[in-house]
């Protein structure tokens, strides 16, 4: 009932708010409706899991005391199972790879082991022997060349099954190893076995990686209970275990007992194919110290968790709404704020600054080349006359080039408020690739322009729109590679009136988050290189302009941005002139 009567009374706070959404008091509805909604989201799943995890905890002890140690004995159980396979699969390969000849060379015995010991760890030595049991080669540490093997239980097993793993064992060479023998018998008939010695301290290793607790042990026996690692509570290697092996045990068997130490013990068992048995041994009193304090800390984690969640939505909800206000406040002046920061600092020094420079020479350069060309004219004919002449002019020509694009950066520079006035679309956006024709050329980027000849005059602001163009064409620039291709395509919509711009490009293009983000500020994927401002301020521009803007983008296939602009008041669709 009470948790009922929380829900209603927090619904009816998220759905309750003053008629006006931009007053003061908005912020305070939404702060409490975020810490209600909050405490009560965190904390009934907090309640409602403590109590039915208590609950299972009492019921299932027994199967989650026990589903560790299986998963543990198994996971082991397949590691050994493992590495005895790979080393048992490396001697059989050597077998059937080399002839008896072949391995009875010292030289390729040594380098077939130095790479078996390089691929794989745990092998000491490797040796050849003959169908008579004698040691007919062999490579290692130790001087073992024309031992008998005849006797030995190995050479015994393996000519009637083809392989042979033995336990682990002292043998001629004084210290614990495994042996692994595999019979070859060739097309003729004849046969010999090839005998690699395993040092047990990988047993060791691999019993060590199940980072056993320090009350906890683990090690394997033989079918004889004989231990074949050693032990931390129960002996040594090749000593008795205190827990003999359960006979026809297959998966892993558990069991309760007492061990000598007179503990009360949780023993598994996990039989390995090599006739090992991994053992696992775990006191009682260390499994069930969770269940004794299960109810304090249950009770503390409890308590620490509710408080700890409240104040966290406290704080949260109270930096959420004022971050919340913050960006009510300032994003009615922040794009316009970025947008003069931006170009003044990129364009207005530079575009200004470097026009003025350079006209003032320019104009001196026209005039004295003016004067050449008079006085050269009025002399009395001369044999270079007419390459005077025609020098004069390339040099009146480029100085008219030059004042060309410095005028242009001028009138794009020289408006920082909107300024509306009648303006031919088509003719801006050549002004405006003006500025890229260079990059363009060196790029090898294909600039293909498909203007519509009859789109009508609009009202609007040039400088802001070649910001626009400038902005939106050079981040197409970023995106492809060179040798690319950027399509400019204008269009007009009698319909809704509205002037269209297409800009696409083929380049890297951008996956639906990236689109989601694209115009806010500073977001850039230039990582490194970009301000993030350029689209947000383009955004802006064309928000204040009484336009839109949209973006189609797929990732490596390119983007299209789409500027949409309305005709004002007095613009006639029908004025649009011919354009060659």
């Amino acid at each position: 009932m009470l948790l009922r009567k929380l829900w209603h009374k927090a619904v009816n706070a998220m759905l309750t708010f003053p008629e006006d959404s931009t007053s003061p008091h908005r912020y305070v509805v939404l702060k409490r409706n975020i810490i209600l909604i909050m405490c009560l989201v965190c904390i009934i799943p907090l309640a409602l899991m403590a109590g039915i995890n208590y609950s299972l905890y009492r019921v299932n002890l027994e199967s989650e005391i026990l589903r560790p140690i299986q998963v543990m004995a198994e996971d082991t159980r397949h590691a050994f199972e493992i590495f005895i396979e790979e080393r048992l699969s490396t001697v059989r390969f050597i077998a059937h790879a080399y002839t008896q000849e072949e391995l009875r060379d010292d030289k390729t015995l040594q380098r077939v082991l130095g790479t078996m010991r390089s691929e794989f760890v745990g092998f000491v030595d490797l040796g050849l022997i003959d169908r008579e049991g004698i040691l007919v080669g062999y490579a290692g540490p130790y001087d073992l060349l024309g031992k008998d093997y005849s006797g030995q239980p190995s050479f015994q097993e393996v000519s009637v099954r083809g392989v042979y793993i033995s336990d682990v064992f002292m043998g001629y060479r004084k210290f614990p190893h495994v042996v692994i023998v595999v019979q070859r018998i060739a097309e003729d008939g004849s046969s010999w076995f090839v005998r690699a010695t395993l040092d047990t301290g990988r047993y060791e290793a691999l019993i060590a990686s199940m980072g056993l607790r320090a009350e906890f042990d683990a090690f394997l026996v033989n079918p004889s209970g004989v231990l074949q690692t050693n032990s931390r509570f129960y002996g040594e290697i090749l000593q008795d275990s205190p827990f003999p092996v359960p006979p026809g045990i297959h998966g892993t068997y558990t069991f309760q007992t007492r061990d000598p130490m007179g503990r009360d013990v949780l023993v598994a068992f996990a039989p390995i194919r090599t006739d090992y048995t991994l053992v696992i041994v775990k006191p009682l009193s260390v499994l069930l110290r969770s269940f004794y304090a299960l109810k304090v800390e249950m009770l503390i984690i409890f308590g620490v968790g509710v408080v700890a969640i409240i104040l966290a939505v406290v704080g949260v909800a109270d930096v959420l709404v004022q971050r919340i206000r913050n960006a009510d406040e300032k994003r009615a002046t922040a794009i316009q704020e970025l947008q003069h920061t931006q170009k003044l600092s990129s364009i207005g020094r530079l575009a200004a600054g470097v026009a003025h420079e350079i006209n003032n020479p320019l104009a001196i350069i026209n005039e004295k080349a003016g004067l050449m060309k008079d006085l050269v004219g009025l002399s009395e004919p001369f044999e270079h006359q007419g390459r005077f002449v025609g020098l004069t002019e390339n040099i009146l020509q480029s100085v008219e080039r030059c004042r060309t694009i410095t005028h242009r950066l001028l009138g794009f520079a020289r408006r920082i408020d909107v300024q509306f006035e009648r303006l031919d679309l088509n003719g801006v956006l050549q002004d405006t690739l003006g500025f890229l024709e260079r990059e363009a050329t060196y790029r090898q980027i294909d600039m293909q322009l498909h203007l519509d000849s009859t789109l009508p005059p609009i009202i609007s602001d040039k400088g802001q729109l070649q910001q626009v163009f400038l902005n939106i064409l050079t981040n197409a620039f970023s995106a492809v590679e060179n040798g690319g291709r950027i399509l400019i395509h204008t269009r007009f919509d009698v319909r809704k009136k509205l002037v269209m711009i297409d800009m696409e490009d083929n380049g890297c293009g951008m996956n639906e988050e990236v689109q989601k983000h694209i115009f806010d500020p500073f977001f850039s994927t230039k990582k490194g290189s970009g301000t993030g401002l350029g689209l947000s301020i383009t955004y802006g521009i064309i928000k204040k302009l009484g336009g839109d803007i949209q973006v189609r983008s797929e990732e490596g296939r390119g983007s299209t941005f789409t500027i949409l602009l309305p005709l004002k008041e007095g613009d006639d669709p029908g004025m649009g002139e011919e354009k060659v």
